[in-house]
């Protein structure tokens, strides 16, 4: 009778909770039966600037660049149902990374503010890491991108060079 008893306390106890799940916003970020690990920033925009990815394999230029100014974000990994840059490298993630624009203020040196968009990249938890001009990135942290910066997905020898339309080739 006492574990009865103890039972029923301890479920008198429990209280609901009506904290955020998450399990709405992962229905909702849904594509082709898939969830995605990322969802977009307010700051979020199409940038005004023609960026392109040059990809290299051991140092030789592979097939046209890849034009990455036409939509706010590109997905990277093995999963190519959601995928905009498929990698099929085996150390490289399903949802390895992705490439964000987002709009930022920046100060001009007379002290006006201005707002640009600036692409960004953040590893989405990858188990063998995305790195921006070999150096490790920190997961689910966005690192600006410049001009020229090289990334890399997991152990795959491609690197992926970042440059503009007005870029000095």
């Amino acid at each position: 009778m006492k574990v009865a008893e103890d039972a029923l306390a301890a479920k008198q106890k429990e209280k609901p909770s009506f904290e955020l799940s998450g399990k709405l916003a992962a229905e909702t970020n849904r594509v082709r039966g898939i969830t995605l690990l990322f969802n977009e920033p307010p700051d979020a925009r199409k940038p005004d600037v023609r960026w392109r990815l040059y990809v290299f394999k051991n140092g030789e230029a592979l097939n046209e660049p890849l034009y990455i100014h036409r939509q706010s974000c590109y997905l990277f990994g093995r999963e190519r149902r959601v995928a905009d840059v498929p990698t099929d490298h085996p150390s490289c993630s399903k949802q390895h990374a992705v490439i964000q624009f987002r709009q930022v203020e920046k100060e001009k040196p007379d002290g006006t503010l201005t707002k640009q968009v600036k692409p960004y990249v953040m590893d989405l938890g990858s188990t063998n890491k995305t790195f921006l001009n070999d150096v490790a990135i920190e997961s689910e942290r966005y690192y600006e991108l410049h001009e020229k910066d090289t990334i890399k997905f997991g152990n795959s020898s491609r690197e992926y060079v970042l440059l503009h339309e007005n870029s000095a080739q």
